[in-house]
């Protein structure tokens, strides 16, 4: 079990790779961001992207699988309070290798419950190591028992 008491400021953590799948992106797009570059190929064309690209929202939802499974599962893990910041640096296309990257920025006890923490995260997802997607938030995580 991971708890706040684990995290250290500097600490990094390899989220492991995925390589996108087009029809789940584009599924994804259809569901919740139908815009023509993320569902239809032949009006993306026309589009500053000159082709389909993957909804920043999926994106999104790629890190959080990679750090609920290299973080999460077996921590004490108590949510989060919210990002202070998501930046979609670079489109991503069908068939891009994405590996994720966690960096601990910062830890602070709770002031006001005892039994938690405050670990303040840089997330990032890299393409040939260099990033397309970097997120700034906060996870809850309960203090270890005495």
């Amino acid at each position: 079990m991971r708890y706040w008491e684990d995290f250290r400021v500097g600490q990094t953590f390899d989220l492991g790779s995925v390589t996108i799948d087009g029809d789940e992106m584009v599924r994804f797009a259809e569901r919740f961001d139908p815009q023509p570059f993320h569902v239809d190929p032949v009006a993306a064309k026309d589009t500053p992207f000159g082709g389909l690209i993957a909804s920043g929202w999926f994106t999104g939802s790629i890190f959080m699988r990679l750090y609920v499974d290299a973080v999460l599962t077996g921590a004490a893990s108590q949510g989060s309070p919210g990002m202070s910041e998501l930046r979609w640096l670079s489109p991503v296309r069908a068939g891009d290798e994405l590996t994720g990257r966690l960096t601990v920025l910062d830890v602070a006890p709770s002031s006001t419950k005892p039994d938690r923490g405050t670990v303040f995260l840089r997330g990032e997802l890299l393409r040939a190591g260099e990033p397309v997607v970097t997120t700034t938030f906060r996870g809850l995580f309960g203090r270890h028992p005495l």
